[in-house]
């Protein structure tokens, strides 16, 4: 199987020429048919459309036996004193609908994923945010997290997407990132009831990396707000923050950096780094480079990268799935994307 694409040159190259280890052969040649496709048509540069090809994937199949039919998927168990059925299926249902758009390149185009975003879509309150999955409080972060995925599945020029942005730029805290609004005021979800009313945040307490972190992949995703001084600023703190620790307690930990999820869900090394390569920062940043020889010193010598992994280890190839996730970043920084 030819594994480059000649007439796209050296420059292409690089980025593999920075690693010890070819990743390549492995995740084109991987048993995950998912995994082999996005390989094949990003660095292989097969002209490949999904046009079902990956609906028919027994996993897949399964995702979708289960959607019902207001475009939620039923959150198995609950606990009634944090939040509603209906709140708990939205957080459900986002899962679900990141497994579709990021594992198996579903878009608008796809009926359960129209619906499934018309679902989560209902708890968008009129100020922008979607609301519910703690409680009536704020957060940015899962508002953001869905927004990115809106966004990636085709949705960018939505009115509601639009509405979405606005309120991430009017709930910033003063030095131009985000945190979780009821943390900044000293309070814990625990004694945060489901009725309770939002509470507003202190913005001149600093912002969180973890927060930060993840509201800027919704301007990453995006082809318009990636370009925009909010995402610039954000972009140079969550730089600036790389191996440190956050401004919350328990987020303390440097190890937080390296605990890994695919689809993404906190910020962790890899996330940020996939973030920082959409907004147009160098490689040369020193931050950045710190981050790329982290990569080059644990790469595996098949190619691969064997990461801490929070969820879903074993169900989707997590380890797979991050390892082509590193290699889109480096493909990024070294062909200088914007």
């Amino acid at each position: 199987m030819e594994r480059l694409n000649k007439a796209h040159g050296k420059k292409e190259e690089e980025w593999i020429s920075v690693l010890k280890y070819d990743p390549l052969p492995p995740l084109l040649l991987s048993k995950n048919a998912a995994i082999a496709f996005f390989a094949e048509r990003e660095f292989a540069h097969k002209k490949k459309n999904n046009s079902g090809i990956l609906r028919e994937l027994p996993v897949v199949q399964y995702i979708l036996r289960k959607q019902r039919s207001d475009g939620s998927w039923k959150y198995p168990r609950g606990n009634d004193k944090i939040r509603s059925q209906e709140n708990y299926d939205q957080i459900e249902t986002f899962r679900n609908l990141g497994y579709l758009i990021e594992l198996y390149g579903f878009d608008r185009k796809d009926i359960e994923v129209a619906s499934a975003i018309e679902f989560l879509f209902s708890f968008q309150t009129p100020t922008g945010d979607i609301r519910g999955i703690l409680g009536n409080q704020y957060t940015p972060y899962y508002t953001a997290a869905m927004i990115e995925l809106f966004v990636k599945a085709g949705f960018s020029s939505d009115k509601r997407v639009e509405k979405a942005f606005k309120w991430f730029d009017s709930i910033r805290q003063y030095d131009g990132g985000w945190a979780i609004p009821f943390r900044t005021r000293n309070k814990l979800l625990s004694i945060i009831s489901i009725d309770s009313k939002p509470i507003e945040p202190d913005t001149l307490r600093p912002f969180s990396h973890l927060v930060t972190g993840v509201v800027l992949r919704a301007y990453a995703a995006h082809p318009h707000y990636r370009k925009s001084p909010t995402a610039n600023k954000a972009g140079q703190l969550l730089l600036q923050s790389i191996f440190r620790h956050d401004a919350y307690p328990d987020r303390k930990d440097k190890s937080c950096w390296l605990k890994f999820t695919f689809p993404f869900w906190f910020t962790d090394l890899i996330s940020a780094m996939d973030t920082l390569s959409w907004l147009g920062f160098s490689k040369q940043e020193p931050q950045i480079e710190k981050a790329i020889g982290w990569f080059i010193n644990h790469q595996q010598s098949n190619g691969l990268w064997r990461l801490p992994i929070l969820k879903n280890k074993s169900i989707f190839d997590t380890e797979l799935w991050l390892s082509l996730a590193i290699c889109r970043l480096l493909k990024r920084f070294y062909l200088e994307a914007r």
